[in-house]
């Protein structure tokens, strides 16, 4: 419930005998929503899809700024292609073992005709149903299509069966590489649930760190706006003035619990390379360089004799990694990745970031007070050059894709139990898609999409042949009743 609370102006009048003098008390608005706040590593940063309280500000146009018809034709623009986003992780098929009911709102971008849109993982994170509602008020169920917790970065897709052929409004990217500090960038998205809402603000700082993010491979390299950005404004677009997307809206920082004008976004140059790998694989495809870097500091300065801060030190070289075959050497200092300037750990983190596996940059990098150019070809995390395959595309890797280990059920277990065949899942990878659904080992599945099956390979055919929602239904031998899990494929 929203409660508005305006105190009235006040005017004191005094008269004097040459002059008369008013005093007029300040008008305050505020917006109070409730909700739970999402915790982070710092207490002042936090989603901005959370619920908090915001105080509204009016802040003039300069007088210097001659070109705000733009700001209304990149709005137009923009605003047909900027979603709210309603994702519950209960469903029609929860059961009373459920671990628990949840839901989340945002917003997010479409960036393709046939309804893949990009948005933040924070906002559909263990989602088991998506409803997508556009700026024209239409409504479609969507699904995930993959997720990436080391940018907080998600892709999900309108269903073909929603949209019947119907072409959907797109925004483009911009190069956010060539966005500067000062520029006026536009925020749009559908804060506390008022859809298509636009605010604009300038680049307040680029590279930005705030270690919001948890995963072990985590990459902040926010672009910094004073854009009101407020809760449910996660996922949405961050536009230049002539309405290319420059950023995805992320996260706010805030002492007080409210805006205090810093919104942070993730760079549309990363986003795209996110999105890009999501779409083809299913999974992000990260290029490591296998170093440990640090910020140059005065005393990193000093001791080498540099003129000054610029760049990223290489303190420790993995061996057999990417850098140690590139004849990289810690002490080295990092300048520049295919000629973008890198003038901290994030920025460093952001270019690599862009890349794959098995791609090839050049690094010019200071050793001894001399530059120098290396070029270097990029590893995964098992340090070979080798992308991950696109999940379910043989069905020789259905049980890994899942994240699962089962086995046919014996005749024995099927006389014991209700004689109705199917397969035992026996292990379950922590974070697979199967565990987000929250089944437990031992479950006991009979049917896929409403097929019966009998074995292990009529399930994994099963699973291979199945499009868009699975379902898969089963039971457990230590409780009574039947259970549903479903995802996405």
């Amino acid at each position: 419930m929203e409660t508005k609370k305006i105190s009235t102006v006040k005017k004191y009048l005094a008269t004097a005998a040459v002059s008369v003098l008013s005093s007029l008390a300040t008008i305050s608005v505020y917006n109070m929503f409730s909700g739970q706040v999402e915790s982070s590593l710092k207490d002042q940063a936090i989603v901005a899809s959370d619920p908090v309280p915001v105080r509204a500000v009016a802040r003039p146009l300069s007088p210097n700024i001659t070109n705000v018809s733009s700001f209304k034709e990149a709005a137009d623009l923009v605003r047909p292609a900027v979603v709210h986003i309603e994702s519950s992780s209960s469903s029609r098929y929860d059961n009373f073992l459920d671990l628990g009911r949840g839901a989340s709102s945002g917003s997010g971008v479409i960036m393709t005709k046939d309804g893949y849109i990009i948005t933040n993982n924070h906002v559909i994170e263990d989602a088991k149903t998506i409803k997508v509602t556009m700026n024209d008020r239409r409504s479609y169920e969507a699904k995930i299509i993959g997720t990436d917790p080391s940018t907080d970065l998600a892709v999900i897709k309108i269903k073909d069966t929603e949209l019947n052929d119907r072409e959907l409004p797109t925004l483009e990217f911009g190069n956010s590489d060539e966005v500067n500090v000062g520029e006026w960038v536009l925020a749009v998205g559908n804060p506390f649930n008022l859809t298509s809402t636009v605010t604009a603000g300038i680049v307040s700082a680029k590279g930005r760190n705030i270690e919001i993010l948890e995963d072990l491979y985590s990459i902040e390299s926010f672009i910094q706006t004073d854009a009101a950005v407020n809760p449910g404004n996660s996922g949405g677009a961050l536009v230049d003035t002539e309405g290319n997307l420059v950023g995805i809206n992320t996260a706010i920082m805030t002492r007080s619990g409210r805006y205090e004008g810093y919104s942070f976004a993730v760079p549309a140059n990363l986003v795209r390379k996110v999105m890009s790998d999501l779409i083809e694989f299913g999974e992000v495809q990260r290029g490591f360089l296998g170093v440990t870097i640090k910020d140059v500091t005065d005393e990193i300065a000093e001791e080498l004799g540099l003129s000054s801060l610029d760049g990223v030190y290489l303190d420790q070289i993995n061996s057999g990694s990417s850098a140690e075959k590139a004849g990289l050497e810690s002490g080295d200092i990092i300048l520049y990745v295919n000629d973008i300037k890198v003038q901290s750990s994030p920025e460093l983190q952001e270019q690599i970031a862009r890349y794959r596996p098995g791609n090839a940059i050049k690094l010019r990098v200071l050793r001894d007070s001399k530059e120098m150019e290396v070029e270097v070809v990029l590893r995964n995390k098992s340090n070979t050059t080798e992308l991950s395959a696109k999940r379910f595309n043989s069905k020789d890797n259905i049980l890994e894709d899942l994240g699962i280990n089962a086995r046919t059920v014996t005749d024995q277990e099927n006389q014991e139990n209700r004689k109705v065949g199917g397969i035992i899942i026996t292990e379950i990878t922590e974070g697979s898609l199967i565990e987000k659904t929250n089944m437990d080992i031992n479950f006991i599945v009979t049917t896929v999409n409403n097929k019966k099956i009998k074995s292990l390979q009529e399930f994994e055919d099963a699973i291979f042949n199945a499009t868009d929602e699975v379902i898969l239904d089963g039971f457990y031998e230590e409780y009574p009743g039947d259970f549903s899990y479903v995802f996405q494929k």
